[in-house]
C-alpha cells in the first residue's frame, strides 16, 4: 500500500512495484484506523510506504495490531521506531532492473483500487498490466496532453484519478505533469497557478469547477490554459456555460469508473453538447441495455454496459478481488455492468441519468436526479446540490433537493418557494422538489469528491419514514 499524498516518492515506488510484480494499492492519507484495518485485512497487505505527515503513521500502527499480514513498514520524509527510513535507505539499492521471462505483463494482476464506497464497504478493484495502456486515450484524446505543455490533474495519489492524470497516459504522451500538494481545496489558491506555471491543460471534478465559477474569474490570468476537461460526476450545463464565458474554453466531459479507464467522452475535435458525456471511447464496445438485456432505443434510458472479450479489454478491471458474488453480479451475460444509467440521442451522444439505485420512483414516474440538479445549478445562489427521493405515503417517493447555498445567501421559506417555482417552470411538473433542505455541505467520497446520495438517503430515512 502507498499512502504518499503528492510526494515525489510515490512515482518512485509505484513504478518499482510494477516492475517487480507486487500488487500496489494507492490509498488516501485521510484513512483512519478502522478504514486501514479493513483494507489491510481484505487485501492481505504485507508492506506499506507511508508519509510522515500528520498522524497517518499512528493510524497505521494501530491498524497493524490486528492485521497479521503486515510485515514491512517504510516511512517517507521522517523517522519512526519500527519503520524503515525510505530516504536514508534508498541509496543502498541498485538503480538497475533487468527484465526476465518471468517479469509480469499482459493480464497479470498489477494494481488494486478500493472503490469510492458510495454504498457499503469499498470493493477491491483488481487491474492488470493492460490498465496503463487503456489510459493512452485518456491522456492523448481527452485531456489533450501536450508534449510541449504542462498538464494539471487535481487529485491526491491515493485515488484512481491520479493515475488517470498524473502517470500512465501522460508519460506515454511524453507530457510533463504539474503536481501541487494541498490539504484542502481553495479556488483562490489554485487559480493563480495557471499563469505562474503556464499550465496548458487541466482536469478536475465538477466540484472544483463549481467553486471556480463562483469566484470572480476576471481577477485571474488564465491565458496559458488551452484545454480543460471534467469528470467524476455529470457536468451541469450551467457550469459549462459559466466557464466558457469566463475563459472561452469548452469543458470536455468524460465518463469512467474505478473499474475502467475513460469509457465515454468528448474527445479532441468533437463539438461538445453541454451536459452530455460525449461518445464511447473506441477501445470499448459500449452499449446501453434495458433490464431484459436488449439494446435501448434512441432516447430510452438503460444501463451503460461494456462488452467483454476473451482476450481481455485493456483498461477494464479483471474482477473484484476476493469477492466472487459481486464479481458475478457485475461481469455477467457477456458484459461488464457499470450500474450507471444513460440515454443516447439521435447523434450518438450519451446523456447521464444516474446510478441505478439513484432513480426516484414517484407516482409511477421514474425520475433521474441529474436533470433536476442541472436546473437548480442555474440559480446563482446554489453552490452545490443533490437530488434524492424521500418516502411519501401517497406517491411512494417525492423529490427532495439538498442544497448548499453561496456564502452570502441565507435560506428561508421564501427562497424554498422560489426554488420550487423555478424548477416547475423548467421541467415537467412532476419533477420539481417537494422537499428542499439547506445544508452547510454535502457528504462526498473522500478524494474523488463524488456526492454520496446514498448517505443523504440514509440520513433521511429516520426523518421521513413513518
Amino acid at each position: 500500500m502507498l499512502i504518499l499524498k503528492r510526494h515525489y516518492q510515490f512515482w518512485f515506488s509505484i513504478i518499482a512495484l510494477h516492475r517487480i510484480g507486487a500488487l500496489v494499492i494507492p490509498a488516501s492519507n485521510m484513512l483512519k484506523e478502522h478504514d486501514l484495518e479493513y483494507r489491510f485485512n481484505s487485501a492481505e497487505v504485507s508492506a506499506i510506504v507511508c508519509t510522515a505527515d500528520g498522524e497517518v503513521a499512528d493510524e497505521v500502527d494501530k491498524a497493524c495490531a490486528v492485521s497479521p499480514s503486515m510485515k514491512t513498514k517504510i516511512l517517507v520524509n521522517g523517522q519512526r521506531e519500527g519503520w524503515h527510513d525510505f530516504n536514508a535507505e534508498l541509496s543502498a539499492y541498485s538503480t538497475h532492473f533487468e527484465r526476465t521471462a518471468e517479469t509480469p505483463c499482459g493480464t497479470d494482476p498489477m494494481l488494486i483500487f478500493f472503490s469510492s464506497g458510495t454504498s457499503g464497504n469499498p470493493k477491491l478493484v483488481l487491474h492488470s498490466y493492460q490498465y496503463p495502456l487503456g489510459h493512452y486515450v485518456t491522456a492523448r484524446y481527452w485531456q489533450n496532453a501536450d508534449p510541449n505543455g504542462l498538464h494539471f490533474t487535481i487529485s491526491d495519489t491515493g485515488w484512481g484519478k491520479a493515475l488517470w492524470g498524473k502517470l500512465y497516459g501522460q508519460w506515454m504522451c511524453e507530457a510533463a505533469v504539474f503536481v501541487y500538494d494541498f490539504d484542502r481545496f481553495h479556488a483562490d489558491d489554485i487559480l493563480p497557478m495557471f499563469k505562474k506555471y503556464n499550465v496548458t491543460s487541466f482536469c478536475a471534478p465538477p466540484t472544483m469547477y463549481r467553486f471556480f465559477i463562483k469566484e470572480d474569474l476576471t481577477k485571474y490570468d488564465l491565458s496559458s490554459l488551452k484545454y480543460a476537461c471534467i469528470a467524476g460526476e455529470a457536468l451541469n450545463p450551467e457550469v459549462f456555460y459559466q466557464f466558457l464565458k469566463a475563459t472561452g474554453i469548452k469543458l470536455m466531459e468524460g465518463f469512467g469508473q474505478t473499474e475502467t479507464t475513460l469509457s465515454i467522452a468528448n474527445v479532441v475535435g468533437m463539438e461538445p453538447k453541454p451536459g452530455s458525456m460525449g461518445k464511447p471511447n473506441p477501445q470499448y464496445d459500449v452499449q446501453v441495455l434495458l433490464p431484459d438485456g436488449t439494446p435501448a432505443g434512441v432516447g430510452e434510458t438503460g444501463e451503460i454496459c461494456i462488452k467483454l472479450k476473451d482476450e481481455g479489454v485493456p483498461g477494464l478491471a479483471l474482477c473484484y478481488y476476493g469477492d466472487e458474488e459481486n464479481t458475478a453480479e457485475t461481469w455477467r451475460d457477456g458484459y461488464y455492468h457499470t450500474g450507471d444509467t444513460a440515454w443516447v440521442d439521435e447523434d450518438g451522444y450519451f446523456w447521464y441519468v444516474g446510478r441505478v439505485d439513484d432513480v426516484i420512483k414517484s407516482s409511477g414516474y421514474r425520475i433521474g436526479p441529474f436533470e433536476i440538479e442541472s436546473v437548480l445549478m442555474e440559480l446563482p445562489y446554489v453552490l452545490e446540490c443533490a437530488v434524492t427521493g424521500v418516502p411519501d405515503e401517497i406517491r411512494g417517493q417525492v423529490v427532495k433537493a439538498t442544497i448548499v447555498l453561496t456564502k452570502d445567501t441565507v435560506g428561508s421559506e421564501e427562497l424554498v418557494k422560489e426554488i420550487k417555482e423555478y424548477v416547475k417552470n423548467r421541467t415537467a411538473p412532476y419533477k420539481y422538489p417537494r422537499v428542499v433542505e439547506f445544508v452547510p455541505e454535502l457528504p462526498k467520497t473522500v478524494g474523488s469528491g463524488k456526492i454520496r446520495r446514498a448517505a443523504i438517503r440514509e440520513m433521511d430515512k429516520a426523518k421521513y419514514s413513518k
